[in-house]
């Protein structure tokens, strides 16, 4: 929707998990030398000021980003996320997700970003200015998914997270990817999504229409870091994987248990990592 800006929530714990299996994808698909292309359905602006009045009002990057900036952890992959997202941190910024795809991938890569808020697709093409592996598209992300499925070349990842302010998201995500799948079987396909506990039946509904296209690898991801039985507001947040790369889920195996001391507030945090549908 066009009320949401993702400057207010910048580096909060739900970036750290979906940056970090941002990636591990783009690293699994990068060990290959054959191109492939990044498509971000919701790209917002790009690079977030951690100084701005957005954040600033909300201030959930320090129970985010900064939090696992002070703590010592050892998993290498989220050392180097760290160490990637310290660079910005540094100067009081935050990467969002078509910043660290910038950084991330190869010369023969390219980068579709897609926007549909009018102030910020402002800013993120003032934000890509000059990078011309990156094409900035000022339109419905998931319709403009299903348009460009299949991509050339046809390995690739797309990251899709809408706000879910409106119930129409997550019917839309579902829409969305099993069109883009049925015309791109090869694609990676990682989903972000908020843990409500006021719409929990909303995003287990998706996570199950999901699971159920056929022929695809559905990993699920996620990170509960308050009670469940709030009210308001996010008590965590999940990532779902559809066709994920060898070995993605062991190294997430690896790190989560790391990822969730490091951020928790009390006894009750936890993670999940559970395969919904896998080919034999």
């Amino acid at each position: 929707m066009f009320s949401y800006r993702h400057g207010y929530h910048a580096g909060n714990h739900a970036d750290v998990l979906k940056h970090l299996c941002q990636m591990l994808l783009l690293n699994k698909l990068a060990e290959k030398d054959k191109a492939f292309v990044y498509i971000d359905t919701h790209s917002g602006a790009g690079v977030y000021d951690l100084t701005s009045a957005q954040a600033q009002k909300t201030n959930e990057f320090k129970e985010g980003i900064d939090r696992l900036l002070d703590a010592e952890c050892k998993d290498s992959n989220i050392r180097t996320y760290l160490k990637l997202v310290d660079e910005y941190r540094r100067d009081n910024r935050y990467p969002g997700s078509p910043e660290l795809a910038r950084r991330l991938c190869r010369s023969q890569d390219s980068l579709q970003l897609m926007e549909w808020h009018n102030n910020e697709v402002q800013n993120l093409r003032a934000n890509f200015k000059g990078v011309s592996q990156a094409h900035i598209h000022h339109r419905n992300g998931f319709e403009g998914l299903v348009a460009m499925s299949p991509p050339k070349p046809a390995r690739g990842l797309v990251l899709m997270d809408p706000s879910y302010e409106v119930e129409a998201d997550y019917q839309e995500v579902v829409k969305s990817v099993k069109e883009a799948h049925k015309k791109w079987k090869t694609g990676i396909f990682a989903i972000w999504y908020p843990l409500l506990a006021k719409r929990r039946d909303r995003s287990e509904k998706m996570l199950k229409a999901l699971a159920a296209m056929d022929g695809a690898d559905v990993l699920d991801i996620q990170l509960k870091l308050h009670p469940q039985e709030q009210e308001v507001g996010m008590y965590g947040s999940g990532m779902l994987v559809v066709n994920p790369p060898w070995q993605f889920d062991a190294q997430l195996a690896a790190l989560l248990p790391e990822l969730l001391n490091a951020l928790q507030d009390g006894p009750e945090a936890s993670y999940q990592l559970n395969w919904l549908a896998k080919s034999e």
